[in-house]
């Protein structure tokens, strides 16, 4: 697997960012994640967005951060915030999702992040067992979902 930095509005981004809306809309019953999003978001140095290809040059799994700070949103000052990791089912359980969560968890903490957030939901099991392997603690809840009872955020110090 080879993993670049691509813009959010990268072809290939547009086609995995359609895959895991329909699998969140799949999970929730509801239209996907309608947290607003902009490509100048995951632009270096406040963000990065990143795709992994397979050895055939395919798409299968993405993820970005990009910078928060303190808001009436519920974020801190010094906020990296996790947004739209995905792995292709036929890629799922390769590790894909932790390598690409440990490359942003590097630029953000580069970048002097001082924290990583995101949030998720009840119903991806998949993820909240992912996150809380790799170190994350359920913390308050912030951003679009904050007030939904099947949303869950969690936190990772970066320094």
């Amino acid at each position: 697997m080879i993993i670049h930095s691509r813009p959010f509005d990268h072809p290939d981004a547009v086609v995995l960012n359609a895959q895991v809306q329909l699998e969140y809309a799949e999970r929730y019953g509801d239209e996907g994640d309608v947290t607003p999003l902009d490509p100048s978001m995951f632009r270096p140095p406040n963000g990065l967005y990143l795709l992994a290809y397979d050895a055939l040059d395919r798409p299968v799994a993405t993820g970005g951060w990009r910078t928060q700070d303190r808001n009436d949103l519920g974020y801190s000052d010094g906020d990296a915030e996790l947004k739209r990791m995905f792995v292709v089912p036929e890629g799922r359980g390769n590790g894909l999702a932790r390598r690409i969560l440990a490359a942003l968890e590097d630029d953000a903490r580069a970048a002097g992040r001082t924290r990583m957030v995101l949030e998720t939901g009840t119903r991806q099991p998949e993820a909240i067992a992912l996150y809380a392997s790799s170190g994350y603690s359920p913390c308050e809840k912030f951003g679009h979902y904050r007030t939904y009872e099947s949303s869950r955020c969690y936190a990772k110090p970066l320094r």
